[in-house]
């Protein structure tokens, strides 16, 4: 019988984390150079986004997942680590794919603008395998999925024609399918019911957990509107981006905590539904909102949102789990996933075409969504795959969820 010790990553960590760091501190050096002088204005402009960004990804991502009541130390500092690590091999890869290597590239704010942004579906990902994966497999599946996103950006510019913008509001669907596949791959490596039967009491809330699991919610929905925003440059296309983000986000807070009251037999709200929930509208909304020029077309999206994310909580879990084997408790398909594709949909139904370039135009823009949905899942299926080879010395099942696992408790008298 296998043990139920966690095996120690006592040498396994430092190796990889330390080669990984010294890598990057290495092409970094020789590849990119330091920043010129940029225009005071320009500049202010630029760094007054990042702590917003910052603030997303780091606070807002980290307490998204931590209404675990045995998982929470690991969900706030395991995304920091996928946050940092991602942000510099993303701007490693921006290096590589978009510049040739006889031409000078600085760092500059709007690198690390870029990195973070190129970071958020990883972010999303995780959160589809937290509780399941130590921090080996987690940079594994940085490098990984960084990776794929960037050649896929590269390939929707380059053949499809898709701006910036519409390509990073797709990163909610790269991000949700890439993980729900990983999380697949995971829980397909062990015996049929052993992956549920050991998540079944850790992924049960505590009060404070899902507090702290609430204020991550209440950060990532304050600062959405940057999110959606912060790749406009047109003064008038930054502004309805930002309004129409925050008439969607308010709409679907409200149909999230109504439509959970009405979905019990008691008439009570389910926590995890607001932390799922109230963001969709700000997802939906991310593609179509430079194109949204009446409020009411905002709120109807967040409205649609929240209905599909409310539905998908309650319905999905039995698809997912009994029938795909796909255990998916911090609910990032309902949350990003059927969201995302929703906001990607709308953008293509309202976007102006001409009589002739309609049909033309039409599979384009539809080619360019299936491609990112294909690239996310079969990247995520490859990355799980890879998660299973015990060299990245994978938890047992029983430490899953399970804080013990990776941190220290000087209370205990028995460590792990």
């Amino acid at each position: 019988m296998a043990s139920k010790y966690p095996r120690s990553l006592r040498c396994c960590l430092p190796l990889w984390a330390f080669t990984l760091q010294v890598a990057f501190i290495l092409l970094l050096c020789f590849l990119i150079s330091s920043d010129i002088p940029q225009m005071q204005q320009k500049f202010m402009v630029t760094y007054q986004v990042i702590p917003d960004l910052t603030l997303m990804a780091a606070l807002g991502f980290g307490f998204l997942s931590s209404s675990f009541r045995r998982h929470s130390w690991s969900s706030v500092a395991f995304n920091l680590f996928v946050l940092t690590l991602g942000v510099q091999w993303s701007i490693l890869l921006d290096r590589f794919l978009n510049h040739s290597f006889i031409q000078e590239v600085t760092m500059s704010l709007s690198s690390i603008q870029t990195g973070t942004m190129s970071t958020v579906p990883v972010l999303i990902s995780a959160v589809a395998v937290l509780g399941k994966a130590n921090l080996v497999q987690l940079a594994v599946m940085v490098l990984m999925e960084a990776s794929a996103f960037g050649v896929t950006r590269l390939v929707i510019k380059n053949t499809f024609h898709v701006d910036g913008h519409i390509f990073t509001m797709y990163g909610h669907v790269f991000g949700a399918y890439f993980g729900l596949l990983v999380a697949w791959c995971l829980s397909r490596s062990l015996p049929r019911g052993l992956d549920e039967e050991a998540q079944t009491e850790k992924v049960q809330m505590a009060t404070s957990s899902s507090l702290f699991a609430m204020l991550g919610t209440l950060l990532l929905w304050i600062f959405w509107p940057s999110f959606n925003s912060v790749l406009v440059e047109v003064p008038n296309d930054k502004r309805k981006a930002v309004l129409n983000t925050y008439y969607a986000l308010a709409v679907s807070a409200v149909t999230a905590t109504s439509m959970s009251a009405l979905s019990h037999p008691q008439g009570k709200i389910n926590m995890v539904h607001l932390h799922n929930a109230v963001l969709a509208g700000g997802v939906a909304v991310g593609a179509p909102c430079l194109l949204i020029t009446s409020p009411w077309v905002a709120m109807v999206l967040g409205l649609t949102a929240g209905l599909i994310s409310i539905g998908g909580a309650k319905c999905l879990p039995v698809c997912l789990n009994h029938i795909l084997q796909i255990q998916n408790p911090g609910g990032i398909h309902y949350t990003f996933g059927l969201p995302g594709l929703l906001g990607a949909v709308t953008y293509i139904l309202m976007n102006k075409y001409g009589i002739f370039e309609l049909p033309s135009q039409l599979i384009n823009d539809f080619g360019a969504l299936s491609f990112v949905l294909a690239m996310g899942m079969a990247s995520g299926l490859l990355t799980g795959c890879l998660l299973t080879a015990k060299v990245w010395r994978a938890p047992h099942t029983s430490k899953y969820f399970d804080d013990q696992a990776f941190w220290e408790f000087p209370h205990l008298a028995v460590g792990f």
